[in-house]
């Protein structure tokens, strides 16, 4: 019999021991608390261990109204550069209209309004009026664009809410799933989404009062807005430092009083620092989502690139602030579509399932392999067992979150870690028939079955990896516990099983083949 090396015995034995070890925190009670961070059980997921689901839509409207609206200014300044007189411009989701009488202006105009930006077109509707719009690859980037930073800041702001291991994928046209599980009340996570966290700092307009704004004496350049506590300023449109330059936000304390403190990068700290410098004795108002959260005299120049935010804040919305401004605005608001919520109750049934299902599965195995190859069968039985620990232990080690359809992967596992065990044992009786002695027949049935063995589980390895790539949520889960399982049933199955032939081959020196 073939003898195994003292270092290869070694390496099987450790990697078996360092499965086992990796595996123990799934049947320690309350892990978490009790073990180390790096030591820790496989994550359970939403239909698991209960928790909360929501669909969410990135309203395309707003956030094209916005685009059109800031290509508005553009607009404003690309013609005054020009020189072409123009008599209004207006915006909506759909485009921009541009009005200009003389059809000489028209035809002038149209090349520095397609300069503004990539992909833009200009057509006259014949009523002396411009008519800008995306064309459709341009449109279909930005939507794409604005799904992906939306997943971003979501991702951003549930990490830092603290949920363990969300899911968060886009899915759809213009929609985002995420589930969080553990979370049972959702209400707090669907306040911290809803919420798009666009901050911008405006001087306000002191040489219009709101009365004179609403009769009519309103500057193009500037806009009533309403404050927190309904009170309305005028402020000028453009910003004066915008909410991207933000890099960090904290609750610190003014005078006994809960405050949001934030720090710009070295862009938004020379610009906030110009913009209070220039502007001594006048008000700096603070816009978050479109209304007023404060509105401070500038006293003196701020050059350290850092302010603070104060109002009436608990210690609760002060932190929930300035986490929003950690994790930046959204691009566009979300909608709540579907909201669901899975007991911990049904989490658990759904596991107590899982293990009754993977204990029937696994006593079926052991009585066929018992039954088929006599003491053959009980060394399959004891890799087969270990080839559970090893993936768990696997699952644990790379933080994978296991789900039912994951559960299932497992099951599946168990029936195939035994596939191999069976072309080596088969193998060994057709040689032994053909008047090979024991020893032949065991070195045959390891060495010949090998390339099938290869072959059948390669297959199914490239459909697991078919599954992960384009499948999404429970799909990958369950391509990726096939997958490790696939993995550990080949070295339990070959390698642990040629250990324990060869050990017991050594001891005992069989004359007939136990099968």
């Amino acid at each position: 019999m073939y003898k195994l090396s003292l270092q290869r015995i070694v390496m099987i034995l450790a990697i078996c021991l360092l499965g086992i070890f990796f595996a123990v925190p799934n049947f320690v009670k309350d892990p978490k608390t009790t073990l180390p961070s790096w030591w820790q059980p496989v994550n359970l997921g939403l239909d698991l261990q209960g928790g909360s689901s929501l669909l969410l839509e990135v309203d395309m409207t707003t956030a094209l109204k916005d685009r059109m609206q800031t290509l508005e200014d553009s607009a404003r300044s690309a013609l005054k550069e020009a020189r072409i007189r123009y008599q209004s411009i207006s915006s909506d989701e759909k485009g921009l209209k541009v009005k200009i009488e003389s059809t000489n202006s028209r035809a002038k105009a149209m090349v520095p309004l397609r300069k503004m930006d990539d992909g833009l077109k200009v057509t006259d509707n014949g009523n002396d009026i411009l008519v800008v719009t995306y064309d459709e690859p341009a449109l279909n980037e930005i939507k794409r664009k604005l799904i992906d930073q939306s997943i971003e800041i979501v991702r951003k702001r549930i990490d830092e809410y603290g949920t363990n291991e969300p899911i968060i994928q886009s899915q759809g046209e213009g929609r985002i799933l995420v589930q969080l599980p553990g979370v049972q009340n959702p209400e707090e996570v669907k306040v911290l989404l809803g919420k798009t966290a666009k901050m911008t700092f405006h001087l306000v307009d002191s040489s219009t009062s709101v009365a004179e704004a609403k009769r009519g004496k309103l500057k193009s350049s500037s806009r009533i807005i309403r404050g927190i506590e309904g009170e309305q300023y005028v402020i000028v449109r453009k910003p004066a430092v915008g909410g991207e330059t933000l890099t960090d936000a904290g609750v610190s304390f003014q005078e006994g009083a809960p405050a949001v403190s934030f720090k710009f990068n070295n862009l938004g700290a020379k610009k906030f620092g110009e913009v209070t410098k220039n502007n001594i004795g006048e008000q700096l108002a603070i816009v978050l989502d479109d209304e007023v959260i404060s509105a401070p005299t500038i006293q003196s120049a701020i050059t350290g690139g850092s302010g603070v935010i104060t109002g009436n804040y608990t210690s609760e919305s002060a932190q929930e602030l300035a986490l929003l401004l950690r994790s930046g605005a959204l691009p566009a608001p979300l909608n709540i579509l579907e909201e669901r919520t899975v007991g911990a109750g049904l989490g658990a049934d759904s596991i107590e399932a899982g293990i009754f299902a993977s204990v029937i599965g696994f006593i079926g195995v052991v009585v066929f392999l018992v039954l088929a190859y006599g003491l053959f069968g009980l060394f399959t039985t004891i890799t087969v067992f270990l080839n559970l620990f090893l993936m768990l232990g696997a699952l644990s080690l790379i933080g994978a979150t296991l789900t039912l359809p994951g559960i299932a992967g497992i099951i599946l596992t168990i029936g195939m870690a035994v596939d191999a065990n069976v072309l080596i044992f088969e193998r060994m009786r057709e040689e032994v028939k053909t008047g090979r002695s024991i020893k032949d027949a065991i070195e045959s049935g390891f060495s010949i079955a090998w390339g099938t063995i290869i072959d059948s589980n390669l297959t199914t390895l490239i459909a697991a990896a078919v599954l992960f790539y384009f499948g999404s949520g429970p799909v990958r889960g369950f391509a990726v516990t096939l997958s490790i399982g696939i993995a550990t049933s080949m070295f339990t199955s070959v390698t642990v099983t040629r250990l324990i032939i060869a050990a017991w081959f050594n001891r005992y020196k069989p004359k007939a083949l136990p099968i």
